[in-house]
Parts: structure tokens; sequence; C-alpha cells
């Protein structure tokens, strides 16, 4: 299933972005507005915007936009990275 928005005429003419790079850039402002706000995750967002994670998270960093990296996150990254205990 896929979404698709309506973008009035008048909305669409007003934007200061060209043309052949429009939807990728609506693209990516929504992604990073939906992970600002907490609505997607890192990884949904990066694949919305066409990033990779760590892509998003450097323009999420310049942006001066906090990482939402909780519990859940820092148990599937000790999960994931190999360590060995000291």
């Amino acid at each position: 299933m896929s979404l698709t928005l309506e973008i009035p005429d008048a909305v669409e003419q007003a934007l200061r972005l060209p043309r052949d790079g429009r939807r990728n850039e609506l693209m990516l402002e929504l992604a990073v507005a939906l992970y600002a706000r907490g609505i997607l995750s890192l990884g949904k967002a990066s694949e919305l915007a066409g990033m990779s994670k760590i892509e998003l998270g450097l323009l999420l960093g310049r942006r001066g936009i906090p990482r939402h990296y909780g519990d859940e996150e820092l148990a599937q990254d000790l999960a994931y990275a190999p360590w060995k205990p000291i």
C-alpha cells in the first residue's frame, strides 16, 4: 500500500524548490519532521528520505534535531556489536 498526498496548486507553485528535485526534497522534509516528532523511527525515516541511516543521522545533527535513542536501541546495538568482557 502507498499513500498519495495532494498538494494544492497554489502551494506547489509557491514552493521555492527546483521542479526536478521537488518530490525528493519534500519526502526528505517529511521524513525529518516525522522523525523529530517521534512518529517515525530513524530506519523508517531514512527509508522515506531515500538515504542511509548514517546520512540522515548526520543531517539531523546539522539541523540540531536530537536522536531518539533509548533502551531498546541500546540493547539492539549491544546485541549487534562484537565485544569481549574486560
